[in-house]
């Protein structure tokens, strides 16, 4: 679904992956069937944009971000501690 190239390849993608997984995923399914709508939102933009669309940064820049502090501080000591700083900075 993610990179194919028409609104209606992505929606063959989408029937082919709910019949091959919904009886072993139902409530994965079930959040997939629910948000059908805003899934494909995507495709109502013109196709010179979905380069920019299509990206992941936003999510990787977040885990980056923790992933860097939690390495140069070695753990920051306590567990409630670490877990405190990578809340504030996901935050």
């Amino acid at each position: 679904m993610y990179l194919s190239s028409t609104r209606q390849d992505a929606l063959n993608a989408y029937e082919d992956f709910l019949s091959l997984y919904e009886p072993k995923y139902p409530k994965a399914c079930a959040c997939l069937v629910k948000d059908k709508d805003v899934l494909f939102t995507f495709y109502d933009f013109p196709a010179v944009h979905w380069r920019h669309l299509r990206s992941t940064n936003p999510i990787e820049s977040t885990f980056s971000t923790v992933r860097h502090r939690t390495r140069q501080t070695k753990g920051c000591g306590s567990r409630n501690a670490t877990m405190m700083m990578v809340y504030k900075l996901a935050d």
